[in-house]
């Protein structure tokens, strides 16, 4: 059973940065890729970033590349997502996401596993 744990939200203000983690347990991940997701208020959820876990291999959405950051630390079976430069647009609930095979999936119906959340707010 794969569990996923967000931490790291907050609120902060247009022009400042926040550095989001997910915990990951119940397997090993050497074989899947993670992501992070995030869904506004009355919004779909959307991709952000991936990382696949074997080569470190990573992906970002337009909207948030040189900007954002995603990591993982293997050894602590974490990933991170180091945020930039954040806009008000940045604003939501943000979600780590695994996705079993390998690939790193845009699509929210790919991920088969994710964490209850962690809010975002960016003030202007």
């Amino acid at each position: 059973q794969v569990q996923l744990v967000e931490s790291g939200g907050g609120s902060v203000q247009a022009g400042g940065s926040l550095r989001l983690s997910c915990a990951a347990s119940g397997r090993t991940f050497i074989t899947y890729s993670l992501a992070w997701f995030r869904q506004a208020p009355g919004q779909g959820r959307e991709f952000v970033a991936g990382i696949t876990w074997r080569s470190g291999r990573t992906q970002y959405a337009d909207s948030v590349k040189g900007r954002f950051t995603i990591s993982r630390d293997a050894a602590q079976n974490m990933v991170y997502l180091q945020m930039n430069d954040l806009k008000v647009e940045d604003t939501a609930t943000y979600y780590c996401a695994v996705d079993p095979s390998g690939l790193i999936s845009t699509r929210v119906d790919r991920n088969r596993y994710w964490g209850p959340g962690t809010q975002v707010t960016i003030s202007s």
